[in-house]
């Protein structure tokens, strides 16, 4: 099988207020924060595994409007574990129809639930293997 041209790297996003999105993703994901070269304030940087890294940057002017078809997704081992967590923290989540406290049972049986982190971005939790 012939070795991929591309593999990801990393993705970023841009954020009003780096301590709060840095707070988000450490606290709702449990994301492994990693070494940046920059150490400007400005950027952290988190492990997604094999998968690649996630980028936080600050910098963002203010609240944008994102459309839940652009998001990112994580997989859990149980999605109604992961509600809980959420509900625990006053995070509202919702199903892909937009159902608040929903979740889609896909096609294929996989659960999903959509969110937002504090700067508007779609985030999207699944139970796929």
């Amino acid at each position: 099988m012939p070795k991929p041209k591309a593999i990801l790297n990393h993705i970023a996003l841009y954020v009003v207020d780096l301590n709060k999105a840095t707070t988000f993703y450490e606290e709702v994901f449990e994301l492994e924060k990693i070494p940046e070269p920059f150490h400007d304030g400005k950027h952290t940087w988190f492990s997604l595994g094999s998968a690649g890294q996630l980028h936080i940057i600050q910098g963002a002017n203010g609240q944008c409007i994102f459309d839940k078809n652009e998001h990112l997704c994580f997989s859990v081992g149980s999605v109604n574990v992961f509600v809980k967590a959420l509900k625990s923290k006053n995070i509202s989540f919702e199903n892909w129809a937009g159902n608040v406290g929903g979740i889609t049972l896909r096609a294929d049986g996989v659960k999903q639930i959509y969110f937002k982190d504090p700067d508007g971005h779609w985030l999207e939790v699944n139970d796929a293997k």
